[in-house]
């Protein structure tokens, strides 16, 4: 069966087509240069992230360098209306081509922009919370969650499948784009980094690759909002 994917590849615009569908045409190419900078700041956030694999204060030396750019206010409010955006477009778009979507590749990259637009949602406003409250948003903010039982069995999975849905959902937009005997390899490869990436940051979080000094088991969310754990926002 052919595969027809809400996000298909770019094709030429006919003149005199009609306005529905030169808005589709539009508000496609608008959500895939917004996904562009988003995407950007992700690999940055995550490689971020990444960097507690040599330990806390590796990690905040990293996430304080990198600070200096996207906390910048043009950046940052850029960045949020990137992200609300991305939301907004991806979810009409999901929405409007759910009745010819056809093929796996076309309900995974659907699927995983809906849980990649839930888990935006949720972590954007839980990290402007957290700044609102004058909590340092870093790896150990991430990492509360896994250390307060039960909550451990939510958040795993949350940014677990978060990474996984990235790495699947840019794939996807790829797979569209390329030449039939490169796609299917390049998205299956996406797909798989993502979940490997998925796996080492949960098991970062929660300090299951050995010594690394993120936090302390058993540590509740609260104490990382007290003077010795954190830093200004």
């Amino acid at each position: 069966m052919q595969e027809v994917s809400p996000a298909a590849p770019s094709v030429s615009l006919p003149v005199r087509a009609p306005a529905s569908v030169r808005g589709r045409f539009v508000l496609r190419a608008l959500h895939r240069t917004s996904g562009l900078l988003v995407a950007l700041f992700v690999v940055v956030h995550l490689a971020g992230h990444l960097a507690g694999l040599a330990g806390a204060a590796a990690h905040q030396t990293v996430l304080d360098a990198l600070r200096v750019v996207y906390r910048q206010p043009a950046v940052e409010v850029l960045l949020l209306a990137c992200v609300a955006f991305q939301m907004g477009s991806g979810l009409v778009l999901a929405w409007r081509g759910h009745r010819q979507r056809r093929g796996a590749v076309a309900w995974l990259q659907a699927v995983s922009g809906a849980y990649l637009c839930l888990f935006l949602l949720v972590h954007v406003a839980a990290v402007l919370h957290g700044r609102s409250t004058g909590v340092d948003t870093n790896l150990q903010f991430a990492a509360a969650g896994m250390h307060t039982p039960p909550w451990q069995w939510f958040f795993g999975p949350y940014y677990f499948m978060a990474v996984a849905a990235m790495g699947a959902h840019a794939g996807c937009a790829l797979y569209w784009h390329l030449p039939e005997p490169v796609r299917g390899p390049v998205l299956a490869g996406a797909a798989f980094a993502g979940l490997v990436l998925g796996a080492v940051l949960v098991a970062m979080l929660a300090n299951s690759l050995g010594p690394v000094d993120l936090v302390l088991a058993g540590s509740p969310p609260a104490a990382f909002a007290s003077p010795g754990l954190t830093r200004p926002a």
